[in-house]
């Protein structure tokens, strides 16, 4: 009987030594072949085929270092429903990377071809079409977004393409300056 009250207290040690150590780390979403088409904001996959995958002080040397082309692809945030004709609109204010190019709409599963040819432009003009310039995209913390982006880049032929997956979260939680950015225009 002392026994088995020793092995219950035993577990019940671990049980609250368990709760003490933080929440369980949420696993990497597996990589699909294809690219995301929904839910953009969940769990991302450790790896990209064909890509390398960086973290906040990577990408901090790679920008110190001015060694890549750094590419947001956050969406612009859209504009009310229901907004009248006359009202006034002004898109919250987008802070990234500085030095970055931003390429909003292009990180969707499936583009329209306007937004696929805004993509291939901006990353011709961004590289003046050298495929192999270093090429970091990103967004927000668990983001598809980002992930899709790169993943087209490689599609195009783009060789030296690295992901991000922290983005702007990941680079202001480690105390890394943003700065106000503006897209890139579109010619269509």
């Amino acid at each position: 009987m002392r026994s088995l009250e020793i092995a219950r207290g035993f577990v019940a040690a671990l049980g609250i030594a368990s709760l003490a150590a933080g929440p369980a780390v949420a696993e990497p979403a597996p990589e699909p072949e294809g690219y995301r088409l929904s839910d953009y904001r969940a769990a991302v996959p450790a790896a990209l085929r064909g890509a390398r995958v960086i973290d906040t002080p990577q990408a901090f040397v790679l920008w110190q270092d001015q060694a890549a082309i750094f590419v947001d692809v956050l969406p612009r945030p859209p504009k009310p429903a229901g907004l009248p004709l006359d009202a006034v609109w002004r898109d919250k204010p987008r802070f990234d990377i500085p030095g970055s190019v931003w390429l909003p709409e292009t990180g969707y599963g499936e583009l329209p071809p306007a937004s696929l040819r805004y993509f291939e432009s901006g990353l011709e003009r961004a590289t003046a079409k050298d495929k192999r310039r270093p090429l970091v995209f990103y967004c927000l913390a668990d983001c598809w977004m980002s992930w899709n982006a790169a993943k087209r880049a490689l599609a195009l032929g783009y060789s030296n393409v690295s992901w991000f997956p922290q983005g702007t979260d990941g680079w202001s939680a480690a105390g890394r300056p943003l700065e106000p950015r503006e897209p890139e225009p579109r010619k269509d």
